[in-house]
């Protein structure tokens, strides 16, 4: 398992995104699953960049596990902002128009759809939420 203890701001996205694809590049992970990981890092972390400590700047904890059979990464965010669950909203309806629909809730909505398991749950005064993607291709 590696870690990383960084300031919850959307300048801090590059460098999360630089220490996971370091860990997925060991794993000779696909370029196709890298970039899905990327945009939920993307999306993941600049929702606790903007919500968890707003209007200060607070730190994140993102952790990476890497599980066997099947090979698979699990990144975990932790922050210990403003206890929000991102999965507990409503999926938005894809089926209207960009216009016809309520704005927000697309970013998670596609890391639900790209990741293999996303959960979340809020523990010990702490925001606790998971993705698992398979690195090998089904």
């Amino acid at each position: 398992m590696k870690e990383l203890v960084i300031d919850a701001t959307i300048e801090s996205i590059p460098k999360v995104t630089a220490f996971i694809d370091e860990q997925l590049e060991q794993l000779d992970c696909p370029v196709k699953t890298q970039m899905q990981v990327d945009i939920a890092i993307d999306e993941l972390f600049s929702n606790i960049a903007y919500y968890a400590y707003n209007p200060e700047i607070g730190s994140a904890t993102v952790r990476v596990e890497v599980t066997e059979d099947p090979l698979a990464v699990v990144i975990t965010f932790i922050d210990k902002g403003v206890q929000y669950d991102p999965l507990a909203k409503a999926d938005p309806d894809i089926t209207l128009s960009a216009e016809e629909r309520d704005i927000g809730g697309l970013g998670i909505y596609m890391v639900k759809k790209t990741m293999d398991d996303v959960s979340y749950e809020y523990k010990d005064g702490q925001n606790i939420l998971k993705i698992k993607k398979n690195i090998q291709e089904k």
